[in-house]
């Protein structure tokens, strides 16, 4: 069942400190609330993108056994989302833990500061070695309350909730500049695992919290700059296809990019015609063939790496992120929770590994390696710059 609270007016879901990290939607967020697991795990959706490239960030809330809940990657904590969180509160008990599990993820961590300050009561726990672009600061100046905030321990049976949870920590995998890491938590009793950014699934029908904006679904729908678009369910699902290409493949092969040289000096022929006015001309055109690409990205709602992942990140831990993958395929779960994409999944912890075969030798990766050109050109750009990917597979 997905809910949402009755806003007032638009200050229901204002973001006031949408200016901490300048992306779509920017100062007005909505949030919708999915029952997952029936008085046990709940999801609050919202909205993210550039460009009217959006995707859902997700947040999920457990219900503890004895009274109380624990939060896993916060979103925005607006004045509707927390009245949705409240009312799991008044029915289960306080806010006790909040966890985050990234330490790259901006989109994740800028919320937590301003999330615990609502639930002054929770403890904060975040993944080891955090770090902030461009001057590392410590965690107090990035908003997060000192003496309720402490790093998760590598041994998760050092933790208050222990006795319901297993975790894994990846990383941190250097990379360069920064880092990235996951931690990946387990709810043993509903054996429900919840994920950041490690897997992804895409449906493919526009997520619920997509279809609140019917903008960026129609932007996308579109053939050419000059077409009129009706809002109709299949030019929703037609935009959101596409916008799940573009955020994943960043320049997918069935894309004719424009040459942005010419678009520039037509910019400046034109001036009374800005820049953005010209790109809102919708200056990309698709093949026909666009949907073969997106079957073959959703695969009938497998489970996948992502390929930022796959190609700029995991690529240069190979034998740490499979030993990770291992100990949780171990584990005991039936579902999974990613911050992205779709959720609920149903999966194996057998699913959960073979995501992960493209890391190992005589492994073909299920995702077309015709779709990897620009981040292929991204990675051996940080190759040059010295920071390697591995040279051999697992």
């Amino acid at each position: 069942m997905l809910e949402t609270s009755q806003p007032n007016n638009t200050q229901d879901y204002s973001w006031n400190f949408w200016f901490t990290l300048p992306i779509y939607p920017f100062g007005k967020r909505r949030t919708i609330r999915k029952e997952v697991v029936k008085d046990t795990i709940w999801t609050f959706d919202q909205l993210q993108g550039i460009f009217y490239v959006v995707v859902p960030i997700r947040m999920t809330v457990v219900r503890l056994n004895e009274g109380g809940l624990l939060v896993y990657a916060p979103v925005a904590p607006t004045p509707e989302c927390v009245r949705l969180i409240e009312e799991l509160v008044a029915e289960h008990g306080k806010v006790k833990y909040i966890i985050l599990p990234t330490i790259s993820g901006l989109e994740h961590k800028v919320f937590v500061g301003p999330f615990a300050r609502r639930f002054p009561d929770s403890q904060i726990f975040v993944a080891p070695k955090q770090w902030s672009f461009p001057v590392n600061l410590p965690l107090s100046w990035l908003g997060m309350p000192a003496k309720r905030t402490q790093v998760l321990p590598e041994d998760s049976s050092k933790t208050p909730f222990a006795n319901q949870f297993d975790y894994e920590i990846l990383g941190p995998i250097e990379l360069g500049a920064g880092k990235f890491a996951e931690v990946a938590l387990l709810h043993k009793s509903s054996k429900t695992l919840l994920v950041t950014d490690s897997i992804v699934s895409v449906p493919e029908q526009p997520p619920a919290i997509v279809q609140l904006d019917s903008y960026p679904l129609l932007f996308h729908a579109r053939d050419k700059a000059t077409d009129i678009i009706a809002d109709t369910p299949e030019n929703r699902r037609k935009g959101w296809q596409r916008i799940a290409l573009f955020s994943l493949y960043f320049r997918p092969s069935v894309l004719n990019v424009p040459k942005w040289g010419e678009v520039f000096r037509n910019a400046a022929k034109a001036p009374e015609r800005s820049l953005k006015a010209y790109f809102g001309l919708y200056p990309f055109q698709w093949r026909s063939d666009w949907q073969c690409c997106f079957e073959g990205l959703r695969g009938n709602g497998r489970l996948f790496v992502a390929p930022i992942l796959q190609t700029l990140i995991l690529n240069r831990a190979p034998a740490e992120t499979i030993a990770w993958a291992d100990k949780i395929a171990k584990w005991n779960f039936k579902r999974i929770i990613p911050c992205h994409f779709d959720a609920p999944i149903k999966a194996t912890p057998d699913q959960f590994r073979q995501a992960f075969s493209f890391l190992e030798k005589h492994s073909n990766n299920v995702l077309p390696q015709e779709e990897f050109q620009l981040l292929e050109e991204i990675d051996a750009t940080l190759n040059k710059l010295g920071i390697p990917s591995a040279k051999e597979k697992v």
